[in-house]
C-alpha cells in the first residue's frame, strides 16, 4: 500500500496544512523567503504530519491545535536537520544540496535559529503549551542523543543497550512527539497522550533499525550507499550484534577496520560481508517486528475506526518501506 492510500482519511487535512505549513516560515528578509522556499520545495515523504492527524483522529478528530501541532513539530524539526548539515559538514539531504552547502554554515545556523523560534511562537501565540512542552522534550531528547552517540563512537563500545537509547532519543522520540501532540490537539485525556507517546516511540524504534539495516542491503533504491554508517562509525544492531557473537580475531578485524580504515571500500566491504554472512541482519529485523507488533498491540486500546486503520498501515510502512 503506498502512501497516498494510507493518507486517504486526513487527505484534505494534509492539503491544507501544506499550505499552513508554508504560511508558518514566512519571512520580510528576501533572502530567508527564498531559503524557506527552498525547504518546502525538498519537503520528503511527510510521514511526521501523517502520524499527528491520525493520532489526532483516533484519539477524537482533528482541531486547529493539530495544524499547529504538526507545524511545531516540522518547523523544529527542520531547524534541527539544517543544524545536524552543519555539524555532519553534510552537503546533500534527501537528494538534495543541504541549506549550508548553497548559503554557507553561517546562514544555515541562523535559518536553524529562525525555524526553531518560528515554532516557539507558534506554540507560544497561541498558547498551546501542552504541546510545546511535548516538542521541546523531544528536541532535547535529539540533542541528547545525539551526543550520547558521538560520545560512545569514539570509543566504539555501544552496547546493545545503549544503541537502542541513543535511537530512542535520536529518532524515536521525534515520532512519539507526533503521536503525542496529535492525540493532545484532540483533548483526549493524559492517559491516551501516554499511551500515543509509547505507541510512537515503538514505530520510532522499529523505523530506526529499518533504516540501520539499509547500510547492508545491496539496491540502487536506498536513498543512501551501502556502508555509510561504517565510515561514519555508527555502530548499528546487525553490527553490534555481530561484534557480540564473533570470534576474537573476527571482533579484532572489524573493529581495525573501522578505526583505522572505515574511508577504504574494500575493506568497508569486507565489514558489510561479515555482518551479511551472519545472523546480525536476522537479528535485527526480529528486534524490529517486536517493536512494530508491540506499537500494534497497543493500538487496540482505542477503538476501530478509519483513522486507527490508516495507522497501521502507516505503521507497516514505516518496516516495509524500500528507501
Amino acid at each position: 500500500m503506498d502512501l497516498e492510500q494510507i493518507k486517504a482519511p486526513i487527505a484534505a487535512e494534509m492539503a491544507d496544512f501544506e499550505r499552513k505549513f508554508r504560511d508558518s516560515m514566512q519571512s520580510h528578509v528576501p533572502l530567508l523567503e527564498r531559503i524557506t522556499y527552498y525547504i518546502v520545495k525538498r519537503k520528503g515523504k511527510q510521514i511526521r504530519p501523517m502520524f499527528v492527524f491520525l493520532s489526532a483522529g483516533i484519539c477524537g478528530g482533528v482541531t486547529e491545535s493539530t495544524f499547529r501541532a504538526a507545524s511545531m513539530i516540522e518547523l523544529l524539526h527542520t531547524a534541527t536537520l539544517v543544524h545536524d548539515d552543519v555539524v555532519d559538514d553534510a552537503n546533500e539531504r534527501r537528494g538534495f544540496f543541504s541549506v549550508n552547502a548553497l548559503w554557507k554554515n553561517k546562514i544555515a545556523v541562523l535559518v536553524g535559529d529562525y525555524l526553531l523560534s518560528k515554532g516557539l511562537l507558534l506554540a507560544v501565540d497561541n498558547r498551546e503549551h501542552d504541546i510545546l512542552k511535548i516538542v521541546s522534550d523531544s528536541v532535547r531528547e535529539m540533542s541528547e542523543g545525539e551526543l550520547l552517540q558521538i560520545e560512545k563512537a569514539r570509543r566504539l563500545d555501544i552496547s546493545e543497550d545503549v544503541y537502542f537509547d541513543i535511537i530512542r532519543q535520536k529518532t524515536a522520540t521525534l515520532i512519539a512527539s507526533c503521536c503525542a501532540g496529535g492525540a493532545s490537539s484532540a483533548g483526549t485525556s493524559a492517559e491516551n497522550v501516554a499511551l500515543m507517546k509509547q505507541i510512537g516511540e515503538d514505530v520510532g524504534i522499529a523505523f530506526q533499525i529499518k533504516d540501520d539495516l539499509f547500510d547492508y542491503k545491496r539496491s540502487s533504491a536506498i536513498g543512501k550507499p551501502t556502508g555509510i554508517d561504517i565510515k561514519e562509525r555508527k555502530m548499528t544492531l546487525p553490527l553490534i550484534y555481530t561484534l557480540a557473537n564473533s570470534e576474537k580475531k573476527v571482533k579484532n578485524r572489524i573493529i581495525n577496520i573501522i578505526k583505522n580504515h572505515n574511508n577504504d571500500p574494500a575493506q568497508v566491504e569486507e565489514v558489510l560481508q561479515i555482518v551479511r554472512s551472519g545472523q546480525g541482519i536476522a537479528y535485527a529485523e526480529e528486534k524490529m517486528n517486536a517493536y512494530r507488533d508491540k506499537a500494534l498491540k497497543a493500538l487496540e486500546h482505542f477503538p476501530e475506526t478509519e483513522f486507527r486503520k490508516s495507522f497501521k498501515q502507516l505503521v507497516e510502512f514505516t518496516v516495509n518501506r524500500k528507501k
